[in-house]
């Protein structure tokens, strides 16, 4: 394949060949045939020249968040008998020029490294490669090239603050969004209660000054471990967002999974494009809810009521956290009335003028709701420091009794001072 340079070196034979042609000059005749004899026997120099080379890429590391730094290591190793010549390496990097290297000769299994950083700055899916190897000639009038490596894909997660987890709730939930369990079983960790043997009971578990007591078998019964639940649903809806207002809130749903997520709560994760993580803990189920935060774009309206309504019918439980780039009083009057199907809700907005918009920052038409809270962002403070002091641990409600030793917020003490007897 010729090369610029060998394209302009045969016009200019050619333009040579013409003058010489036109002014009957032989000189000219031998610039011509000099010149094309040089294109052509670089061309049969970069077709025999045995190329044997493999090329290694590694990502490190291969799943960031936006903003931290990640590399990429090559590996070039000679495969060949012969010293390998001067090769110049392009790998396509999505949304940028690519990077370009040189490697000298290497000699008979000889390798050499190189490495460059890649763009973070921004969420999303980068694409990188097919690597290709390019072989010229000495003038680079011709190169061949051919592909050293696959392509490689690096996830650039949103960017995560460090932020409280939203507050746990309170309540019957039958999917573990209570303070404390409503139900017990024969394993837990913490002393609840003791209770008559049952087949099948651990005889580890058996309290033995009870049993000699209540003249029968007196089992220890413990407590379940509790684990929260937290629903996150994020408007991409393009009506509500713009390209900066959406680097934002998926910021912020992406702090609130992690938040949650590190206090082993169930976390679900929902878009007004109709995807939904279901519930689940865990790392695996936490980095495929990022992944799809890193690539999602915004969407139409079409699925924005669909959504809202299985939530409304779903059985609901722990806390709902809505994250939107602007709320208009319609759609706020929509989400509080989700409230009773769950233990809390929290609305996250974000003002025009915390991204840069032109329009004039909303005021909702009405209060939330009770025990609904909502989070204005505005570009006076972050997001982090505005989530944190709108959802910091409350005080204790009066009237409402808490153990000091034993015990729970909302149980009665004299369950405690009952078994304490017992266990004397």
């Amino acid at each position: 394949m010729l090369t610029r340079r060998g394209w302009l070196t045969l016009l200019a034979a050619g333009l040579s060949a013409a003058a010489g042609r036109l002014s009957g000059a032989e000189e000219l005749y031998v610039l011509a045939a000099m010149l094309a004899c040089l294109v052509a026997g670089a061309a049969v120099y970069a077709r025999l020249t045995p190329l044997a080379i493999e090329v290694t890429r590694e990502l490190h590391p291969s799943r960031v968040h936006a903003g931290s730094a990640s590399r990429v290591d090559l590996v070039v190793t000679n495969r060949g008998r012969r010293r390998s010549p001067l090769l110049d390496l392009h790998d396509a990097v999505s949304g940028t020029r690519g990077a370009n290297l040189v490697v000298p000769p290497l000699p008979p299994t000889g390798a050499a490294r190189a490495a460059y950083r890649l763009p973070t700055k921004r969420r999303g899916i980068l694409t990188i490669g097919p690597l290709q190897a390019v072989l010229s000639d000495p003038f680079g009038l011709t190169a061949i090239t051919t592909q050293a490596s696959e392509v490689t894909q690096l996830t650039v997660y949103p960017h995560v603050d460090q932020i409280t987890p939203v507050p746990q709730t309170t309540g019957n939930d039958p999917m573990a969004g209570a303070e404390h369990p409503n139900a017990l079983g024969r394993g837990g960790e913490d002393f609840y209660a003791l209770r008559p043997y049952v087949v099948g009971d651990d005889l580890r578990r058996v309290h033995w000054p009870s049993t000699a007591r209540h003249d029968e078998l007196m089992v220890r019964q413990d407590e379940l471990p509790w684990q929260g639940r937290a629903t996150v649903l994020l408007d991409v809806r393009s009506a509500t967002n713009t390209a900066e207002s959406l680097e934002l809130v998926v910021s912020a749903a992406a702090s609130i999974i992690s938040a949650s997520s590190g206090r082993q709560d169930l976390v679900r994760l929902l878009s007004t494009d109709g995807s939904d993580s279901g519930f689940a803990a865990g790392h695996a189920h936490v980095e495929s809810m990022l992944e799809y935060l890193a690539g999602v774009e915004m969407t139409n309206e079409a699925n924005y009521r669909r959504v809202l309504d299985r939530l409304a019918r779903s059985s609901g439980g722990g806390a709902l956290v809505v994250v939107v780039a602007l709320a208009p009083p319609e759609d706020l009057d929509r989400l509080t009335r989700l409230r009773g199907r769950f233990g809390s809700l929290t609305i996250v907005s974000f003002e025009p003028s915390s991204w840069g918009g032109t329009g004039p920052d909303s005021r909702p038409a009405l209060l939330p709701r009770s025990g609904t809270t909502l989070v204005r962002v505005s570009p006076d403070q972050s997001f982090a420091e505005t989530w944190n002091r709108a959802v910091r641990p409350r005080r204790q409600e009066p009237g409402r009794w808490r153990a000091t030793g034993r015990g729970r917020a909302g149980e009665d003490p004299d369950r405690w001072a009952r078994h304490e007897r017992v266990l004397r």
